[in-house]
């Protein structure tokens, strides 16, 4: 720090204590009265405010290089489902009396029906868990949406990105894609 800069800021702090009258504090004989100067006032009268940056709150998170290409593949997506981890999460949106037909491996269960509500900012994390029986998605997790045939996984991407979801892909082809194939690979 250079000579300049210490001699204004103290120049500054001695202005500012300059401003303020003494603080005395009498004792038990009326005759000592002991001057206390405060050691930093503020140069503004007004009570401190604490701020809240809004940026963490409010910021949406980018897109990862995983969600660049928004749909997904059965060939990427079958790794995925052999090697679970929290970082991806696989989201079949199908009603639960279909799922109850079959699913992909370490799917849970969203249905369509409640998505928009349960992805909500105000949706309680702990209401979401008990309804749906998984932890809520983070808005920097990556999710997989399937459904039947495609159509109402692409509408699940879109209301997903539209609550906040970044880093959303989609299998196009969905579970008469995947049965197809597993029930091909079944046969080899």
């Amino acid at each position: 720090m250079s000579f300049a800069r210490t001699s204004l800021r103290s120049l500054r702090s001695a202005t500012l204590l300059s401003l303020r009258p003494p603080i005395t504090l009498s004792s038990a004989a009326p005759s000592k009265v002991v001057a206390i100067t405060p050691l930093r006032t503020f140069a503004s009268g007004s009570p401190l405010r604490m701020v809240v940056s809004s940026v963490r709150y409010d910021a949406k998170p980018s897109r990862s290089a995983w969600a660049k290409n928004p749909i997904i593949k059965y060939e990427e997506l079958k790794p995925l489902t052999q090697q679970p981890t929290d970082d991806v999460l696989v989201i079949d949106v199908r009603e639960p009396d279909e799922v109850a037909l079959g699913s992909i491996p370490s799917a849970v269960n969203l249905p369509l029906s409640r998505l928009k509500d349960a992805l909500d900012r105000g949706f309680n994390a702990g209401d979401f868990q008990k309804e749906f029986a998984f932890s809520k998605p983070t808005y920097d997790q990556n999710i997989i949406f399937f459904c039947r045939s495609g159509k109402r996984s692409a509408n699940a991407a879109e209301l997903a990105s539209e609550r906040g979801y970044p880093n959303i892909r989609n299998y196009q082809g969905s579970w008469l894609d995947w049965s197809k194939r597993e029930g091909e690979d079944k046969d080899d």
